[in-house]
């Protein structure tokens, strides 16, 4: 790979990292504050996604510095919306998933035809997002609706 594919492979995963590392902050946000009737499975829930996001923060940054890269301290946005409804906290939760596939996306056009292990790697956790926001979308359909669910 070229000094410049390098860097802009670096840029890639220093930003899929601060992604990561924001969704573990806005799940483990999210999983304090649900109340009602399905608590226990959805703050289950949440802190596995949370857990999740700190795997995938920690597999980014290994590739940083096997590219030679510093890994970011930085963290992706965080919005407090103040809503807490589990509707409003899935929506927000798929808006986010929606940014982190974009990354990998954005990782993946960078890579292709220039390193197998990052193509790879992008194409790995593209389907893990893909495959995690049909859950979310699921999630927030009405019991019986096939459609996805569109805002």
């Amino acid at each position: 790979m070229d000094e410049v594919k390098n860097q802009l492979a670096i840029d890639a995963l220093n930003r899929i990292m601060e992604l990561e590392l924001a969704g573990v902050v806005r799940y483990t946000h999210y999983s304090l504050m649900v109340y009602g009737y399905n608590r226990i499975p959805i703050v289950s829930w949440l802190k596995d996604n949370a857990q999740e996001g700190l795997g995938h923060a920690h597999r980014a940054g290994e590739l940083v510095t096997l590219l030679g890269g510093h890994p970011s301290l930085k963290i992706g946005a965080l919005l407090e919306t103040a809503k807490h409804d589990i509707g409003d906290i899935l929506r927000e939760s798929l808006e986010h998933e929606k940014n982190a596939l974009a990354a990998y996306y954005a990782l993946l056009k960078i890579a292709e035809g220039t390193s197998v292990l990052l193509e790879d790697y992008a194409r790995d956790m593209i389907v893990q997002e893909e495959m995690h926001l049909d859950e979310v979308n699921k999630m927030l359909r009405r019991p019986g609706d096939m459609a996805p669910f569109n805002e």
